[in-house]
């Protein structure tokens, strides 16, 4: 079995000291299908969070589940503000 260094825990720190700053979130959709898109994080839940886009007329998803970075279907990285 391999074993993964992520945990749920470790990645609602991770995502906690991404508050309030510029982040860049890559989307897996499947079939070799991939969102990428920048925004800001505004919103940290219990079970969930939220990403503000910087496009206004994004149209996909903005609310994420701790588990979809566990599973690899979201990718979630700070970026530089500008």
């Amino acid at each position: 079995m391999i074993k993964t260094e992520l945990t749920i825990k470790g990645i609602k720190d991770k995502i906690k000291s991404y508050y309030n700053c510029p982040v860049t979130v890559k989307l897996n959709l499947g079939r070799n299908k991939f969102v990428t898109f920048h925004g800001t994080l505004n919103g940290i839940y219990p079970s969930l969070f939220t990403v503000t886009p910087d496009d206004k007329n994004f149209l996909g998803k903005t609310a994420y589940s701790y588990s979809e970075i566990l599973c690899g279907r979201v990718r979630i990285e700070a970026r530089a503000a500008e």
